[in-house]
Formats: C-alpha cells, structure tokens, sequence
C-alpha cells in the first residue's frame, strides 16, 4: 500500500492514516454537565504524542474548533511549531462554544459565522490557511449548506483555505458540497462494524476522499473494552448520546457490541497486527479512497496506530471473512447488500 493518498480532486497529498484531534482537546461539556469529551488529558504528553507521529510519518491532522472548546486546536498548534508546511490540517467549524467555560453553547450554520469561525481557528492553529475546511454540523439544512459551500469557494479564493468538505452521515448532504470545484472530502463514520457503502459510492462517484471518523468504533475495536466497567466521569462514553452507539449510560461497553469485536479478533490480529491495527487495515482495504483518524492521547497510542500503516490493508479474503462473521452480504462491487 502506498503510504500517501492524495484527497479526491484536489493536489493535497495525506499520509493514509491521519490522526483524530477530539480527545487530546480534553474535558469540555453542555451547560447542564453533558460531557462532550474523552476526560482528562495530559497536555505535555498530547504534544509529545503528536510530534512521534510526525516521526512515524503521520501528516494528516483532523481537529475541530469545538474539541475542548477550542483546546485541541491550540494543542496541535503547539506541537506542530515550525513544522506547520509538513503537514496537513485540517478543523471544522458550525459550532458555538466558550472556551474559557469550556462549553458547547449550541451550532450557527450562518455564512457570517463560518468567516467568524474561520478567522478564530485560523489564529489558534498560529497559521495562515487551513489545508481543509469543513462544515461540522451533519444535519444542515442542504438549501443553507449550498450556501456555505460557496462561502468556502470564496475562502479558497482568498487563499485561506485549500480545500473543503461536509461531516457528515448523509449521502445527498455530501453531494450537495460535492458540487464545489474545491470540494476535496466527506468525513463521515466507518469502521468494520458499521460500513457505510452509500458514503463511500458518494466519493467514488465525486471524485472524493473519505476522512473515516470513528475507525476504531470510539475504541470498541482496540479490543481494550470490556463490558460493565464504567469510563471516566468527563468520559462521553460513560454517558453517551443517541448517536454514539457501542456504550452504555454508566456502564461502559455494550455486551453485544465486544461479543462482536472478539469474533472478529483473529482475522484483526492477522499478520501480526494489533486489533487496532487491524481495524485500519479492514478500512484500507475497504476502498482506496479512505483515510482513517484513530484518536490518541498518548505517545503509545500515536505509535500503536501509526504501525498499521508498515502493515498495510487486509486482504481481499480477509475482508470477506469480516463480512461473514458479521453476517454481511457483499456484492461483486464491494458495497453491502
């Protein structure tokens, strides 16, 4: 496998494993308590762990405005120091939070904000463009998102911006960005247990990436998690909304969900890998397209995920035999019927 992808229709070219930047902002939360982050990070180990990446050959970085209100933005920013032109970064805007209160304050999906937005992410990152812009609220209004895709066009007329994209889960939001020349990406959820083959046809069909969120199912697929033992207080899977499935309120991992992921735990640790490992390798394998974000906290964890890549992807027969042990039919195409 080649250890650089270049992002769809752009000239931008990513290692094929980038590194997720959501945990490292560290605890931040609703106004009524409802954690929003991975709980409490240590900050000199968050630069630490960044800059071995940067050795392992990592040099894709996915951040966001709203991780740790803010936080994450100015940890990776302190990392990278002088060698911002080594990589690429990408950050998200449609959030509204307080970063001295470190709370999620609600979303704003106005073409005023998103230049707002961008100037704040732009002087927290210490830099002088984004390499990748994009629209962090999944369920936007698509009349309002064409909108906003223009605005990018203008930001990449104005060399703030090298190129954009949409978070988000649906195909015909996806499309809608995708009509922009400099439209380079989805981000949108994939792992092994939870394909997402419309996304993915999406991508082929535009000429896309895909930025893989959650490869490693918010760390179900490390193989670490055991079910009925409780997360961190500042965990937001110890009290996981409606759309972050594999957890219970209180209670850690679901049952059903590690039953699955010890079924699939030879063919993950096949060729020596880790179950983590394996993971990103099912997602290369899945579509030449893809570009995974693992999240990390530590300099262990940064050199775990950054091995994948020496491991390449699973094999076409390894990845039939994830479909069947997860009962899944795939077509001669490759997408789920």
């Amino acid at each position: 496998m080649a250890h650089n992808r270049t992002l769809g229709r752009s000239a931008i070219d990513v290692s094929a494993l980038g590194f997720g930047c959501w945990a490292i902002g560290g605890e931040w939360s609703t106004p009524d308590g409802q954690p929003l982050g991975w709980g409490k990070v240590d900050d000199e180990e968050s630069v630490r762990a960044v800059r071995r990446a940067l050795d392992l050959g990592v040099t894709f970085f996915d951040t966001a405005d709203a991780y740790g209100a803010g936080h994450s933005e100015r940890v990776l920013a302190r990392a990278l120091g002088k060698r911002r032109a080594d990589v690429v970064i990408a950050t998200k805007w449609g959030t509204v939070t307080d970063e001295e209160r470190r709370l999620h304050l609600g979303s704003d999906d106005s073409p005023a904000y998103a230049r707002r937005a961008l100037d704040a992410s732009l002087r927290r990152l210490g830099t002088d463009y984004i390499d990748l812009y994009q629209l962090h609220l999944s369920d936007a209004d698509p009349e309002r998102a064409a909108e906003l895709r223009d605005i990018c066009e203008e930001f990449v007329s104005a060399g703030l911006v090298r190129a954009y994209a949409w978070s988000t889960d649906d195909p015909a939001r996806a499309a809608v960005f995708a009509e922009g020349p400099h439209c380079a990406a989805v981000q949108h959820r994939l792992n092994v247990l939870q394909d997402a083959p419309e996304l993915l046809a999406v991508c082929e069909e535009f000429d896309l990436a895909s930025i893989n969120r959650s490869p490693l199912a918010m760390g179900l697929l490390s193989g670490r998690h055991s079910a009925g033992r409780a997360l961190g207080p500042g965990d937001i899977r110890n009290a996981p909304p409606v759309w972050l499935p594999g957890f219970r309120q209180g209670e850690g991992a679901d049952a059903e969900w590690v039953r699955r992921v010890e079924a699939l735990r030879d063919v993950l640790t096949s060729d020596g890998r880790t179950p983590a490992q394996g993971a990103l390798a099912w997602i290369w394998a899945r579509s030449p397209r893809t570009v995974p974000i693992p999240g990390f906290r530590s300099v262990a964890q940064a050199e775990e995920n950054a091995g994948a890549l020496a491991k390449g992807p699973l094999t076409p027969g390894q990845l039939a035999e994830a479909d069947r042990i997860l009962g899944r039919g795939t077509d001669p195409e490759g997408t789920d019927q």
